[in-house]
């Protein structure tokens, strides 16, 4: 199925949904497979976008219902209230260009489910979060392309 340019659009999409590899994986991943750049880089997008509202929106009632029902994870659930509070800090100073900068630029611990986090946390509206988001993931996407062919070239 993942041979043909349909299944290669869709494994790109899904894992550039993964929290951590996003789509600074799906999209390398996409090219590599041969897909043509713009495809590639629709999939990695619309994948790494589609948590992003959810995130903003249900985070935190899933952490509270989750340190309910499975008080043992509430300390994993700290640590990343804790890793996106210390995010926090730039969004706060450098407003929505920072939570821009904070998913666009390609690090650990920085991309979409990190902003939408964040975005969360500070109860940022769903229009602005999810649109400062949407901006850093494009701004990602150019990066990991040129990143990507770069890449790709110093092999040939």
């Amino acid at each position: 199925m993942f041979t043909t340019t349909f299944g290669k659009f869709i494994l790109t999409f899904l894992i550039s949904m993964v929290p951590v590899v996003e789509l600074r994986g799906g999209l390398p991943y996409g090219i590599v497979s041969g897909l043509p750049y713009g495809l590639a880089v629709t999939a990695a997008v619309l994948g790494n976008m589609l948590p992003v509202p959810f995130i903003i929106l249900f985070i935190e009632k899933v952490f509270a219902w989750l340190r309910e029902h499975f008080p043992k994870i509430d300390s994993f659930i700290s640590s990343l209230e804790k890793r996106a509070a210390d995010k926090q800090e730039t969004v706060d100073k450098y407003g929505a260009l920072g939570l821009v900068l904070l998913v666009a630029i390609p690090l650990p611990g920085t991309g979409a489910w990190t902003g939408s986090l964040v975005a969360a946390l500070m109860h940022m509206k769903l229009q602005k979060a999810v649109s400062c988001v949407f901006l850093g993931v494009i701004i990602a996407a150019v990066l990991m392309t040129v990143i990507t062919k770069l890449g790709i070239f110093a092999f040939f």
